[in-house]
This record gives C-alpha cells, sequence and structure tokens, in this order.
C-alpha cells in the first residue's frame, strides 16, 4: 500500500478533497479504520463535503460517523458539520455532543 511507502494520508486533491472523506462518503468502514490508524486529519477541510464528517453524515453512513467521532475532538466540530449531523437526525450524537461541550 502507498501508505506503507510514505504516502502522505493526509493527501488534498480532487472531488472528495481527501482519502478519509472520500472513504467516508462511501461508508468504507475498513478503509475509514486504516486511515485514522494511520494518523488521517479528522478535521481536514477541502473537498465536496467539507470534511469527513459531513461527508459520512450527508450520505447517511452513521458507523462512519461514530468512528470520525470516536477519533475525533466533539469540541471541536464546526457548526456546519453539526448542521449536517441534525438533518441527517444522528440524534445520539447531538447528545453526546452536547454533553461534552
Amino acid at each position: 500500500m502507498l501508505l506503507d511507502k510514505g504516502a502522505d494520508v493526509n493527501a488534498q486533491g480532487g472531488r472528495y478533497g481527501n482519502a478519509l472523506q472520500a472513504a467516508s462518503e462511501r461508508g468504507n468502514n475498513k478503509v475509514v479504520q486504516m486511515l485514522l490508524d494511520k494518523g488521517a486529519d479528522v478535521n481536514a477541510q477541502g473537498g465536496r463535503y467539507g470534511n469527513a464528517l459531513q461527508a459520512a453524515s450527508e450520505r447517511g453512513n452513521n458507523e462512519v460517523v461514530r468512528m470520525l467521532l470516536d477519533k475525533g475532538r466533539m469540541s471541536t466540530l464546526k457548526v456546519e458539520s453539526m448542521v449536517t449531523l441534525c438533518r441527517q437526525r444522528h440524534q445520539e450524537v447531538m447528545i453526546k455532543w452536547c454533553r461534552c461541550c
């Protein structure tokens, strides 16, 4: 794999912004976990959706949403991400965010 050869896990470009956003949008749990394990930035901005959390939320990939929130810091979520979570009815995530902030 390219990451094992030193490729930048947070490389930017293309429609999705980065690999984590692409995997999150597609709901590919295994790839999301691998990228997180390699140090992917959960809060990286760019691409069609803005960040990985918004990509997963917009597409209804609930398990990926949970994975990203477990890895990231709830208090750093952008307002846009929270609006997306509300729209997609991620109630348990919103409750968790309200409790920690």
